[in-house]
C-alpha cells in the first residue's frame, strides 16, 4: 500500500531533506585526500544532531554508522572506517535523517582532487539519469516511466544501471512502497498520485550491472570491478508536478 502524504507531512519531510542538504553541502566541503571516511561520518552525526534531526541511518536493521561513504567500485552501503581518500577516487556518499517523525534520503557521488574525464562522465549521467527521471513524476503517470527515463539515459552513454537495488517510498518509515526501479519492468507500477513521497536513487555501474555483497553484510561493489556512481533526492508528487524535499 502506498501512502499518500498531506501537506503537512511533506512539510515535515522538506524540514528534514533541508537539514540532510545543509549536511551535505557540508559533508562535501571536506572530501579531499587524506580524510577518512569515519572522519566524515563523526562531521555529519554532529552536523545533523546540531541541526534539530537524527541520523536515520544509524542502528538501522543494524548498519552502524549515520552515513554510507562508498569508494570508487563500492556501489552503496559502504560502512565509514579508517580508509583514507586518495587523489583521483570518486566518493558516494548517502544519508538520511529523521526530523520530527519524517525521514529524508539523499546521495551524491563526487570527486577526490582530480579525476579522469572518464570517471567524471559516469558521475554526470547519474547525475542527469535522476533528473530525465522526475521529469516523469507527473501526476497520472505510471512509476515505471520514472524507471524508463533512467534506464534510457544511462544505456545511451554505454553505462548499466543496478538492477538489485532500487528507490523506495519514504516518509515515517526510512524505506516504504513502493520500490522504484532504475528500469523498465512489464509491470507498469502504480499510478503517480499527489502525496506520494519518493527516494528516486540511480545507481549507474561504467560496466556491468552485477553487483556483489562483501561479508561485512552491507556493502555492494560491482562484481567486475569497475567504477559505480549514485545520486539520490527525496520527491514528493504535487498536482503541479515533482517537488524535491532534499534540496537547501
Amino acid at each position: 500500500m502506498v501512502e499518500l502524504k498531506t501537506a503537512a507531512e511533506i512539510e515535515r519531510m522538506r524540514e528534514s531533506g533541508v537539514i540532510a542538504a545543509e549536511c551535505m553541502a557540508e559533508i562535501l566541503k571536506a572530501v579531499r585526500p587524506g580524510v577518512t571516511t569515519r572522519e566524515l561520518d563523526a562531521m555529519a552525526e554532529e552536523t545533523i544532531r546540531k541541526a534539530g534531526g537524527e541520523p536515520s541511518f544509524k542502528h538501522y536493521r543494524g548498519y552502524p554508522a549515520s552515513i554510507c561513504t562508498s569508494v570508487n567500485n563500492q556501489v552503496v552501503h559502504g560502512i565509514p572506517g579508517p580508509r583514507v581518500l586518495g587523489e583521483g577516487d570518486i566518493l558516494s556518499i548517502d544519508l538520511g535523517v529523521k526530523r520530527r517523525g519524517y525521514h529524508s534520503d539523499m546521495a551524491r557521488t563526487v570527486p577526490v582532487g582530480a579525476i579522469s574525464p572518464e570517471a567524471k562522465r559516469l558521475i554526470d549521467v547519474t547525475e542527469k539519469s535522476f533528473f530525465t527521471g522526475i521529469e516523469n513524476a507527473k501526476k497520472g503517470n505510471r512509476l515505471n516511466d520514472i524507471s524508463q527515463s533512467i534506464e534510457f539515459t544511462v544505456r545511451a552513454a554505454g553505462y548499466s544501471v543496478v538492477r538489485e537495488l532500487v528507490g523506495h517510498g519514504i516518509g515515517r518509515e526510512l524505506h516504504e512502497a513502493p520500490d522504484i526501479p532504475n528500469f523498465s519492468t512489464p509491470r507498469r507500477g502504480p499510478v503517480l498520485k499527489p502525496g506520494m513521497t519518493l527516494a528516486v536513487e540511480p545507481m549507474v555501474n561504467f560496466g556491468k550491472s552485477a553487483v556483489i555483497w562483501l561479508p561485512d553484510g552491507w556493502t555492494v561493489e560491482t562484481a567486475d570491478g569497475g567504477l559505480s556512481a549514485h545520486y539520490e533526492n527525496t520527491i514528493a508528487i504535487t498536482e503541479d508536478g515533482p517537488v524535491i524535499l532534499t534540496m537547501i
